[in-house]
Formats: structure tokens, sequence, C-alpha cells
């Protein structure tokens, strides 16, 4: 079952559910109501005939009435019934006159039962089952002093015909509920196709997604509901897939590029090694060596990976007068260099210091490699318009205008002062990836004194949010 099925049919089940509720508890309430209102009909009648007794007059004399019958009589004439009532009186044991208003059914032509309704002594109320149904009546004894004769008046109420009544009202009350579930049926099928209408296009492009692995596909959902935002959160999960995969192809790629040389070259000399131990030790060397070049490609390479993924900083408040000296302090076992620190920067920074000091230690390890014993190399830390500039600066030969952009890019060599193009050309991209990582930048100027300077720019404040 969709879950447009199941929100529209948990709506009309509760909505049913609801309207039983409320018929039920009306047709309870009117039944209590019509028992309290003939109850109380049946003891009007009652009090109506005592005062009208009290107080009844015959006509032809204008002194009290002194005769049953006349007292009957004069009362039936005088009192009409309301719908759906009957009275009636008893003379003697035999049914006497009714009112002139017609009954529904006339329950004083039963003998046996105007016989049972004479013999009672005092007020008594009862009921009956006639041809409509249930009647509940009231028998008043009648006596006149001076008279021997006994009377008695008897009020009845059609009990089932006013209950008729009640049973049509809850009928369309039913029958108007159905209806109105139904339209409410129809209208919660077209709200919640509206409504669900992101959530099924959700569902369609992940399917196409799966079917062609697509990843460029996105959703426009208009709008600030929850569904719009189920929409955005697709759409951002798509963006961090596609920029997975492309991480991934990149691994990929950059892996089966750099490693495929050293496993050839191990490959040659270990089919070539004879028995030799000279040639053995040779052979170990080289492959040695070819091992700890392609174990620096893969640390390279999965630091690069790294850094596109959520977490690759730790944060924390660093000191940019000891981040510099300290980085110059490292990097002087590099290389026989005039080692200098232009400026260090009196104040802090949150950001991962490991991951700036090995920034800094590529840019130095770079600048060793372009640079000839006694060069000049100097590193220097500034605060700037509200950023903080890091530098690592050289008297090397320098990079040509038309390289400052490319030698950031992954194996990407510059030829050293030896002639020979060393490393695997991921330094510079590592220092990007750090620099792109703290929201900042990186590029690479043209010295004060000759050379190339390469200047880490970062944010100072926390603006801006770590990757």
């Amino acid at each position: 079952m969709s879950a447009r099925a199941r929100i529209v049919g948990w709506m009309l089940a509760v909505v049913g559910l609801a309207l039983s509720v409320a018929i039920f508890a009306t047709w309870t309430i009117l039944l209590t109501r019509l028992d309290d209102r003939i109850h109380r009909e049946l003891e009007n009648e009652y009090d109506k005939f005592r005062r009208y007794a009290q107080s009844a007059l015959d006509p032809k004399t204008g002194r009290t009435v002194t005769d049953v019958q006349d007292l009957l009589i004069g009362y039936l004439e005088v009192n009409t019934p309301d719908r759906w009532e009957t009275f009636f009186s008893i003379l003697d044991g035999k049914a006497h006159k009714v009112t002139f208003v017609p009954p529904p059914v006339r329950v004083d032509t039963d003998p046996a039962l105007v016989a049972d309704m004479a013999k009672a002594t005092r007020v008594t109320r009862r009921h009956l089952d006639t041809s409509r149904g249930a009647v509940q009546y009231v028998v008043i004894p009648v006596t006149v002093d001076g008279d021997r004769r006994s009377g008695h008046f008897v009020a009845a109420v059609f009990y089932d015909l006013h209950r008729d009544e009640i049973v049509d009202a809850v009928r369309v009350l039913g029958l108007s509920a159905g209806a109105a579930m139904a339209l409410a049926g129809a209208a919660g099928w077209f709200v919640a196709g509206r409504v669900l209408a992101p959530v099924r296009l959700v569902r369609q492009t992940a399917e196409q997604i799966s079917d062609s692995a697509d990843l460029t596909r996105r959703l426009d959902v208009p709008g600030d509901d929850d569904v719009a935002a189920l929409a955005a959160t697709f759409n951002h999960m798509l963006d961090r897939l596609e920029h997975a995969f492309v991480v991934q192809r990149h691994f990929m790629d950059d892996a089966g590029h750099e490693l495929r040389t050293p496993i050839t070259v191990i490959r040659g000399h270990l089919e070539l090694m004879g028995d030799d131990p000279d040639d053995r030790a040779d052979t170990l060397a080289l492959v040695t060596d070819e091992l700890d070049r392609m174990n620096r490609i893969v640390d390279d390479l999965l630091t690069l990976a790294k850094a596109e993924q959520p977490g690759f900083l730790t944060l924390d408040t660093v000191e940019l007068a000891d981040l510099t000296v300290s980085v110059v302090a490292k990097a002087r076992g590099l290389g026989e260099r005039k080692w200098r620190v232009d400026e260090v920067a009196e104040a802090r920074l949150p950001a991962d210091r490991q991951r700036l000091t090995q920034a800094m230690m590529q840019l130095l390890a770079n600048a060793v490699r372009h640079t000839r014993d006694d060069d000049l190399i100097a590193v220097g830390s500034a605060v700037r318009d509200g950023r903080v500039d890091l530098w690592v600066r050289d008297s090397g030969p320098g990079v040509p205008p038309a390289e400052r952009e490319r030698i950031f890019g992954r194996f990407v060599r510059g030829e050293s002062r030896s002639g020979s193009h060393e490393g695997a050309g991921l330094g510079l991209a590592i220092v990007k990836s750090i620099a792109h990582a703290h929201g900042g930048t990186v590029q690479v100027i043209d010295g004060s004194g000759g050379g190339a300077c390469f200047v880490m720019s970062l944010p100072l404040w926390e603006s801006w949010r770590p990757r």
C-alpha cells in the first residue's frame, strides 16, 4: 500500500471513529432526554388533572362537580393531547370517553387492558406494546364525594413513535457523516498527492540515480515546509555523494598513475635478479627504495583524500608565534640553508596545528629542493586585514607566472636545482588542500629579494566552517 493510501486510510479511520463516537453519543443523549421528557409529560398530566379536579365546576349549576362522569368528561373536553399522545377515561371498569383527536392506535378498545387499568387504586405508571410500538401510560384513579362510582383517567404516550423521530434524525446524521467522509477522502487523496509529490520525485530520482549512476540530478521543490526541507537534505546528500565519488575516482586514478611505475621497476629488477650476492644486494636496495617511495605516495594520496572529508581538521587555538618559530626549528635538518624568521604574529588562530605544521613543512621542503647550500629560506607570519598570512620565501630561481597556478595541481613536478624532478608532485597539492580546509587560500608570488614566496592566507575569526 502506498504512503498516499495509508495517509488517507488512517485519516478516514480517525474521522470515522470520531464521527461514530459523536453519533453514538448523540443517540444516547437524545434517548435519555426522550425518557426524561416522557416522564415529565406524564407527571405533568397528573398535576394538571389534580388541579382541575380541585376546582372543577358543574357548568349547569355553577357548583363543584359531584359526579365522576361529569368530572372526566369536562377534563377531556378542555385538555387536548399533544402529538403522539392520547387521553381516555374509564368508568366503572369500562372504557368511557376518548379525546376527539384520533390516536395512532386505539388503546381503549382492549377490554382486558381496560379492566386491568381499572384495578389501579393509586397513580400507576406502566407500558404496553401495540401495533405502533411501545406505549407508556399513567393511570390516575378518580373519586368524587357523594358518587359511589369509580373512575380512572388514562394518559398514554406513544414512545416508539417519538423514538422513531430520533432514529430518523440519527440516520440522516449518519448519512451526512458518510457523505462528509467521502468528500474528506477525496480531498485527502488530492491533498496527500500534492504533498507527497516531492517525496515521489525523491524516490524516482533515487531510482534513476541507482540505474544510471548519474549524481548530477537535483530536486527542485519550492517552499519552506518539511517536504521542501527533505528535498534540500536529499540534494545536499547528493552533493556529498557526488563529491565523494569524485574524490574516490581521483584517488583511484592518482594511485593507478603513480604506483604503476614503481611496481613495474620492482618487477623488472626482481625478474632480472641473478644469484650474485652483490647483484642481490643492489636489487634489494633498489626495491626497498621504490617501496619507500610507494609508501610516501600512498600517504600523500590518503592525506589528499582525507582533506575532502569531514573531520579532516582537529581545531584548537594555535599560537602563531610558537608555530612560526617551531617550523623553522624543525626545518633546519632539511639542509644547510640560511634559515631566517621574517616576522612573527602575536595572535591566536582557531586551526589544526598539526595540519598547519604539515603544510609549512611541505613548503619548506619544496624550498630546500629549489635552493642550494647557503641560500636563504625565510619563514614569517602576520595579521593583515583580519586574516593571517603564513609564508615561506627563498632565494631560488622563483616560479614563472605561467606556472603559478599549475604547480598546485596533483603530480606536477618542478625541476630542482640539481636538475632532477624529485618527489611525487603531491606536496603543493597537500598544502592547497590544508589551506582550503581552513577556509583559506595559498598562492605563490615573487619574493622581496628574488625567488619565490608561498603565502597561505587564513581567516583569523571563526566565521567559517571547517570541512
